[in-house]
């Protein structure tokens, strides 16, 4: 899931060394949360406008996730 996150995220972004991910490890319902980090300069082609390639990034990990039988949340700092 990771791998998956991160190819998404340096094919939208300028600077591909500034992604990283962070995994949460899963709360007591078993959510586990994925933080996003890219450059400050790359901050508005991850969310994009009025959040739409974000939130197209959380239905993509979220479909993926099911697949696996497991639930995530994707959170971009």
């Amino acid at each position: 899931m990771e791998e998956l996150l991160v190819a998404l995220a340096r094919g939208l972004v300028e600077d591909k060394d500034s992604v990283k991910v962070s995994v949460d490890p899963p709360a007591e319902d078993g959510t586990i949360v994925y933080h996003l980090n890219v450059a400050p300069s790359d901050m508005g082609r991850v969310i994009g406008k009025q959040g739409r390639i974000a939130k197209a990034i959380r239905v993509v990990m979220r479909s993926a996730a099911q697949q696996n039988g497991s639930k995530i949340m994707v959170e971009i700092d």
